[in-house]
């Protein structure tokens, strides 16, 4: 399995919740700017280039938790 960071499967587990950029600072006690370099880092790391496909990737590969909602 791929390796990431802790705070790279929080970040990674909030964009698949929906999370704004700014939910994502606050949740990860970082500053707004700061987001997009961590983003990006993690994107780089898991091979994507937009949110939706590290959200396919993370699914994939087992790196996020996944419960889906019932009717």
């Amino acid at each position: 399995m791929l390796q990431i960071t802790p705070t790279e499967r929080l970040a990674l587990q909030l964009l698949a919740e929906g999370k704004s950029k700014t939910e994502l600072a606050a949740s990860l006690l970082l500053a707004d700017g700061d987001v997009d370099e961590h983003l990006r880092t993690l994107f780089r790391r898991i091979g994507v280039e937009t949110p939706a496909e590290a959200i396919a990737a993370g699914l994939k590969r087992g790196l996020l938790d996944y419960t889906p909602h019932s009717p």
